[in-house]
């Protein structure tokens, strides 16, 4: 099979299109026909400088596609099936292998294409907004980095639970187009001072809940946003600032600040995870919730998504396609 693969970690140009051996498939697996990747936010970082367990390394998390061939020990998915799965590593190729617990068979009215920007978006904004943020309606919420995958999803999930949404993002051009998806108050991060329109816009009070995938010092401004007793959730380094951020001002809040990462999750309490996935798979293919694809590249044009995510462009998802 055909794959985008890197034998050393660092910029856009370490990808390259090159033949590997195709998947083996495990007695509790699925084998996937990949229609459409959905490129993560981490696998830009880890492309970046994370392990490489072998040579030539296959990145990628998630991905939808027809099945293939299911293993002898599963039961429920069938050949022929059109499924989102999420992995490990390897979705940046032509055929992945996964355990099937990680497989979501599509609901009808749901696509391949919109299904890539499904489970990890979705699910990490949901988490955040209502299992670790605990937000409740008439609450405000700020979304930093409104314009990414998590951050228009959690811009729907906020609205459609009855909040008021605040959202950054790097142009008036993107905040506008926010609006579309339940934006109520929108903020320049490059022309403004995140932390004055905020509590202009709260009438000093701050933010009951900030959902930040940015860290580095946004992760500070988040802090500086929230009210009194206001709680921070931190879900990513998408600014790939590693600058080690002073949470201290959070305790004269006495606010919290929860760490938030979906895959944890998906080991430790596989069971909420999967139903929490099936029931915004469904919400999708009801028309209530939205997956935004920006642009398409070709897999053998994975450099270029890469380098495209990092120019900071992409409102919603970038998908490779096979």
């Amino acid at each position: 099979m055909k794959a985008a693969v890197y034998d050393e970690t660092g910029g856009p140009e370490v990808l390259r299109y090159a033949d590997v051996p195709d998947p083996e498939l495990a007695p509790g697996g699925v084998l996937i026909e990949v229609g459409a990747i959905g490129v993560q936010g981490g696998d830009v970082l880890h492309r970046r400088g994370g392990e490489i367990p072998s040579a030539p390394h296959i990145v990628g998390y998630q991905a939808a596609g027809t099945v293939r061939q299911v293993g002898a020990r599963v039961d429920g998915i069938r050949p022929a099936q059109e499924v989102v799965a999420v992995m490990l590593a390897g979705s940046h190729a032509e055929l992945v292998s996964v355990p099937a617990g990680s497989v979501w068979v599509l609901p009808e009215g749901v696509s391949v294409a919109d299904a890539a920007g499904v489970p990890v978006e979705f699910a990490t904004a949901h988490d955040c907004l209502f299992e670790f943020g605990r937000l409740q309606a008439g609450e405000t919420v700020l979304v930093q980095a409104g314009a990414g995958g998590v951050g228009i999803a959690a811009v729907q999930l906020a609205k459609a639970a009855g909040a008021t949404v605040l959202a950054t993002a790097s142009s008036d051009e993107r905040l506008e187009r926010l609006r579309g998806y339940g934006l109520d108050q929108p903020i320049n991060y490059v022309t403004g001072d995140v932390v004055a329109e905020v509590m202009a816009l709260t009438g000093g009070r701050g933010v009951d809940l900030v959902v930040d995938p940015v860290g580095g010092r946004t992760l500070e401004a988040s802090i500086a946003a929230t009210a009194y007793r206001g709680r921070v959730v931190w879900t990513g380094r998408a600014g790939r600032d590693d600058t080690v951020p002073d949470v201290w001002p959070l305790a004269m809040k006495n606010g919290s600040l929860t760490g938030v990462f979906l895959g944890g999750e998906m080991m430790m309490d596989p069971g909420r995870v999967r139903a929490l996935v099936s029931a915004l798979l469904d919400r999708v293919a009801a028309g209530e919730l939205h997956v935004v694809v920006d642009r398409t590249f070709p897999l053998s044009e994975a450099a270029d998504a890469h380098r495209y995510i990092e120019s900071r462009q992409a409102f919603g998802r970038v998908l490779l396609v096979p």
